[in-house]
């Protein structure tokens, strides 16, 4: 493989930020709010709640910067298992330890220092589901496509 750090970001940001995406669209229907709205409320951590009046083309902006964020993720996690290859050898493990820091660090670090309106409200069964979510179905794809991309490199 010839650019394994562009298919490991790629790859794996663009399987996890789809997972990811498609697993809060499916439980904010749950909740009845459309996935224009969902897309919207990404848009506000640019944008504040002015992103809730801007329609569809800031529900294109939260989409895309849901994707800008989980392409930096992945390159993110790449670069380090270059400093630490068993994040590469053992790429489950690595999954559920970045995971379990990717969540919070969203939580507690990006959204407060975003423009994201809302305050934070502890559930622990959401954000124990939520923390699922990032370890499987964000972290993982970035670990397995890292792992891909480095058993070829």
């Amino acid at each position: 493989m010839r650019r394994p750090f562009a298919f490991a970001t790629l790859v794996g940001g663009a399987i996890g930020g789809s997972l990811d995406l498609t697993y809060a669209i499916v439980i904010s229907a749950m909740r009845g709010t459309p996935p224009l709205r969902l897309l919207q409320s990404v848009a506000t951590g640019l944008l504040g709640p002015a992103a809730y009046e801007g329609g569809v083309p800031t529900a294109v902006l939260g989409f895309v910067l849901h994707f800008c964020m989980a392409l930096l993720m992945a390159a993110a996690f790449f670069l380090v298992s270059r400093r630490w290859i068993w994040l590469v050898r053992q790429p489950v493990l690595a999954a559920v330890l970045y995971g379990a820091f990717l969540y919070p660090f969203m939580q507690f670090v990006v959204l407060p220092l975003s423009a994201y309106p809302h305050p934070f409200v502890f559930r622990p069964g959401f954000f124990a589901l939520n923390l699922l979510v990032h370890m499987f179905l964000m972290a993982l794809p970035i670990a397995l496509a890292t792992r891909r991309a480095s058993a070829e490199g």
